[in-house]
């Protein structure tokens, strides 16, 4: 079974309430919603601390709430997920992430089915490496992840490789994830991703072209509104 988890907690630093935010005559959180049902996941379901997150969303897929003090949208699917079956894919989409399209979804849930991995992620081409925020990565031959850095990795590259932060992973592995203890590199680069690799795991990463849109401040939401007029979304 494919489901696509969204976690979405009302409280950021940077931009509190951003899920309600108004883009496009709708909330932030619905785009992405409505995207995930757009594709091929057999069910979608909404991780939220929040009543009015789940007010905007209960009309068109499943809600479940979930505790406030979760340290991380990973450990709110875990909480949100736990019963379903162990073998279940589960994808972990953002809910601020209004540019999704169902396409990449698919292509994600259809690499994953290859195996090969607990963990699997997106990537795309840049020339830009310098900016911290954008996250690199280095792969092995076989598209496993080598390391994660927001320093740009690999040293002298022309073209790095940029993460992109949506997440596919069998339920049973979620679990696992989430028991396991922060690790001192997921400390030092404030890089959830790095337990994995610390600890062991395999994270497979697909590239492709889509470079993904997180509404992270209301600049985010003025750019995501132009693209919007432009009939880029």
């Amino acid at each position: 079974m494919r489901v696509i988890g969204i976690p979405a907690r009302y409280s950021s630093s940077r931009f509190p309430g951003k899920l309600l935010a108004p883009l496009g005559g709708k909330p932030v959180i619905r785009w992405v919603v409505e995207a995930a049902l757009s594709s091929d996941a057999d069910r979608v379901v909404v991780a939220t601390d929040d009543p009015r997150i789940a007010e905007v969303v209960s009309d068109v897929c499943e809600v479940r709430m979930t505790p406030s003090d979760l340290p991380s949208g990973t450990d709110r699917l875990a909480y949100a997920l736990e019963d379903l079956p162990p073998d279940t894919l589960v994808m972990n989409l953002q809910g601020d992430e209004p540019l999704v399209k169902p396409d990449i979804l698919n292509a994600l849930f259809s690499f994953a089915e290859r195996g090969g991995a607990e963990i699997y992620t997106l990537a795309h081409p840049s020339g830009d490496g310098g900016n911290p925020h954008r996250v690199k990565v280095v792969l092995d031959a076989n598209s496993n992840a080598l390391y994660f850095s927001r320093s740009p990795v690999p040293y002298g590259a022309t073209t790095y490789l940029i993460h992109v932060g949506i997440y596919l992973y069998r339920l049973r592995d979620l679990l696992r994830f989430a028991g396991l203890p922060p690790a001192p590199l997921e400390r030092a680069e404030r890089l959830e991703q790095l337990r994995a690799l610390y600890y062991g795991w395999r994270i497979k990463v697909l590239v492709s072209d889509y470079e993904g849109f997180g509404i992270d401040t209301p600049e985010d939401l003025e750019e995501a509104e132009r693209r919007l007029r432009g009939g880029m979304l």
